[in-house]
């Protein structure tokens, strides 16, 4: 009897097959004879087999082979040329270029917690955070210093560069090159762990990266004959040096500079505090000029306080607000004096988070704002904003000086599953809010930074 002729069927959304062809499962098919769709499941069901047996072979744990599974309903009616979609795996976690997982750890949706959703966008901050166990041959000194870093014990970017510098000094000195080994080599291999651990304390800024780059190179100029003792001497008389001609002197130039700037019965406006600003106004009283200060102050660190302190010991007269109060006196002020933490080749100053704001409130009421600012700050980068690089200032009690009408623990900011404080370190003063830079090096415009290096006669 001869068999029964076979009739063409037509999938919903598929190309037509015998019956007979249709019946066999795709496993036992080859792949010419496999839909497109089909042959894109097989593929992915083998690379998630091969990922299982290699994850399983690495826990030492045996695994029978995978069994063939039919393709789910949904991809026979795929339309034609669609990818296919992968088989989710209930006990393995996907990974990264469709590896899987069955053990690791779970994504940052999964460890986070609930409140931390809302201000992941600034998770790139740098966190202050205590210092990790010490990894490597680390100098005693750079643990301590470590340690004052990220309590914010030691804060400004000349008094970070100075401690680094004085604690390398240290470092430096107590060194012993290993046998076959130059001190111009090795020198550099038993640094680099001493500053990535302070950079795991608290990101380098660019006063130390500017620093620490100048000491690399006089380290790989060091003349391989020389004696190891004299070396070492040589290095700390460069450090001395960098730090009279670059901080010291550089702030008694800027002080010399500014102070000229200042005219009797001038009301001087300052924000937070700048070691430099504060220098310029005890230079100016001590010439016999008479001024007032508007000392600006702003949460949670409130640097302003030392300044008022010292200034107000000094005899200066001095009136003393908090940042939100700025519109009611900057009618009155003559001159905006401000540090800054860095300078960039575009000419936006990077400071004290508050800056930004007393410097366009100034613009808007026709003040002039004078930045004090050393060359060693400069950076040759472009920085348009605060949020691609910025820091987190420490967390504090923000009722520690605030009338209560309710009970302390009524009001303490800590613990709280709903609530996320956020203390942006440093803002960014685009240059059209800044009237002049004083450096060392004379006064400079701010469209005109990028020739800094080429006052000082060699890059930076």
């Amino acid at each position: 009897m001869a068999p029964a002729p076979t009739l063409p069927v037509q999938p919903p959304n598929g190309p037509t097959l015998p019956v007979a062809e249709s019946s066999v499962p795709p496993q036992q098919r080859s792949q010419k004879q496999m839909t497109k769709a089909e042959r894109r499941e097989l593929q992915e069901r083998q690379r998630a087999a091969k990922a299982d047996a290699k994850a399983n072979g690495a826990n030492g744990q045996a695994k029978q082979p995978p069994k063939s599974v039919p393709p789910p309903l949904a991809a026979t009616s795929r339309k034609p040329g669609r990818p296919a979609e992968p088989t989710p795996k209930p006990p393995a976690t996907p990974g990264l270029k469709g590896q899987s997982h069955t053990r690791g750890a779970p994504s940052i949706a999964e460890t986070g917690p609930p409140n931390a959703r809302g201000l992941r966008i600034f998770s790139h901050f740098g966190l202050p955070k205590p210092v990790s166990v010490a990894k490597g041959d680390i100098h005693p000194i750079i643990l301590r210093l470590a340690l004052q870093f990220s309590n914010f014990k030691i804060t400004g970017a000349n008094a970070r560069c100075i401690a680094t510098l004085t604690a390398f000094k240290t470092v430096i000195q107590e060194y012993v090159t290993p046998p076959n080994n130059t001190l111009s080599r090795h020198l550099m291999t038993h640094l680099n762990p001493q500053i990535s651990h302070l950079v795991a304390a608290r990101p380098m800024s660019v006063t130390m990266g500017n620093a620490i780059r100048q000491l690399k190179l006089e380290i790989s100029r060091m003349d391989i004959d020389l004696p190891e003792q004299d070396a070492k001497d040589v290095l700390c008389q460069k450090i001395d040096n960098y730090i009279r001609d670059r901080i010291i002197i550089a702030d008694q130039v800027i002080e010399e500079t500014a102070a000229n700037k200042i005219k009797d019965g001038d009301v001087i406006l300052t924000f937070a505090r700048s070691s430099v600003v504060q220098k310029v106004l005890l230079g100016a009283m001590e010439e016999g000029r008479q001024f007032s200060v508007v000392v600006v102050d702003s949460r949670p660190m409130l640097e302003g306080k030392r300044l008022l302190s010292v200034l107000a010991s000094a005899g200066i007269q001095c009136t003393y607000i908090l940042l939100p109060a700025l519109g009611s006196v900057i009618s009155e002020v003559s001159l905006v004096l401000v540090g800054a933490h860095s300078i960039h080749a575009n000419g936006a100053v990077y400071s004290r988070a508050g800056t930004a704001l007393v410097a366009m409130m100034a613009k808007q009421h026709s003040v002039p704002v004078v930045v004090c600012c050393e060359t060693y700050k400069y950076s040759d980068t472009v920085q348009l904003d605060s949020f691609t690089k910025n820091e987190l200032a420490p967390a504090t009690d923000n009722f520690s000086s605030f009338p209560l009408g309710k009970s302390r623990d009524a009001l303490l900011t800590q613990n709280q599953i709903n609530l996320e404080i956020l203390n942006p370190l440093y803002d960014l003063t685009p240059p059209s809010s800044i009237t002049a830079v004083v450096t060392e090096v004379g006064v400079i415009p701010p469209n005109s930074i990028s020739s800094i290096p080429i006052a000082l006669g060699r890059l930076l």
